[in-house]
């Protein structure tokens, strides 16, 4: 099979054949679609946390495809079933990560790749979907979509008319403005350094968007509060900078939400007396989400028109393209980025 391969940190992907391992206990092969390039994958590429040490590794980690063969004792797919590949654990065994071969040297990857045209994934990051279900957008729910989602729904806990400000609109980003229209919050304040994004966020339910390179956000957010700030504050970027005015900007009874990853090195500095009367701090974690929960629910909001997923994808690639899909996210230009494995 054809796969994307990060041999070095800070250096291109390199696309070549591998062997596909023998099924173990938990595993599923899946014929994967389409895969969508995340926030992680240039992490991982750039080294943002630090040495590597598992190199040369497989990247992805949403996609969806379609099971083609199941390991010995797995219950929860078979072989036909259409299916969201994800980060997140769900229900199912937590099976050993697979090991793929290159001309005798051994290739690594983790529980869920998807820069493949196959992969082998654990029974648990698998969810199946309708064969209905369109498998590009599908890609998205294995990552961005549920993340930003959760966000809202779990994390924040947002209510109607409470006020919500989104540092970051990228994949995460635009579905934290997304689940937040849905809950009626008010105001929903979108920042970012690219006007692209900026018009988009104000398309999917941002009551107020403001280009941070033009301004001080912090003054801004604190004006439209009336200098009370925010019930709650997301920083999806993981820069230092960022993550500090999403803190200062947030109510003495809001939360502060970080989805962001900061680099290995970088810390930042809380006047911590507001945590004792009320205010939160919380590190996302996918936005909790339950994948087989609300992957399903996902699906049921697109179909009936409530759930914005096609008009999230900006740019397509094919797997021999793939470098040029990791600039184009790297760059900023990107909304959603997918991979698709037929091209």
């Amino acid at each position: 099979m054809k796969a994307a391969i990060l041999e070095a940190q800070n250096t291109p992907l390199v696309v070549a054949d591998l062997e596909i391992p023998t099924l173990e206990v938990g595993q599923v092969l899946v014929k994967v679609e389409y895969s969508g390039v995340c926030g992680k994958q240039m992490e991982e590429i750039s080294g943002r946390r630090g040495d590597d040490p598992y190199l040369p590794h497989l990247l992805g980690h949403e996609g969806a495809g379609i099971v083609e063969d199941v390991g010995p004792g797995v219950r929860k797919v078979a072989a036909g079933d259409h299916v969201v590949l994800h980060w997140i654990k769900g229900p199912g065994i937590d099976s050993a990560p697979p090991r793929y071969n290159r001309n005798g040297e051994t290739i690594s990857a983790g529980w869920v790749t998807t820069f493949s045209e196959r992969t082998v994934v654990s029974e648990n990051r698998v969810t199946i979907i309708p064969d209905d279900m369109p498998l590009d957008v599908a890609a998205l729910l294995g990552c961005a979509v549920t993340t930003g989602l959760g966000i809202v729904f779990n994390n924040a806990s947002l209510r109607p008319g409470q006020s919500i400000a989104v540092f970051g609109v990228g994949g995460i980003g635009l579905n934290v403005i997304q689940g937040a229209a849905m809950v009626s919050a008010h105001p929903i304040v979108a920042i970012d350094l690219h006007n692209n994004k900026l018009e988009q966020a104000a398309a999917f339910g941002a009551t107020h968007t403001f280009n941070s390179a033009k301004g001080d956000a912090h003054e801004y957010l604190m004006e439209l509060s009336g200098g009370d700030g925010f019930d709650a504050t997301v920083d999806v970027t993981g820069n230092n900078g960022v993550r500090q005015t999403a803190y200062d900007s947030t109510s003495n009874t809001g939360k502060t939400i970080f989805a962001g990853v900061p680099y290995v090195d970088e810390q930042i500095t809380i006047d911590s007396f507001p945590l004792h009367f009320g205010r939160r701090m919380i590190g996302s974690h996918g936005g909790e989400t339950k994948p087989d929960v609300d992957i399903p629910r996902y699906v049921q909001l697109y179909k009936l028109g409530k759930l914005k997923l096609d008009e999230q994808i900006s740019h397509r690639f094919g797997m021999d393209d793939i470098n040029d899909a990791v600039e184009t996210v790297r760059t900023g230009e990107a909304g959603r980025c997918l991979i698709s494995m037929t091209q």
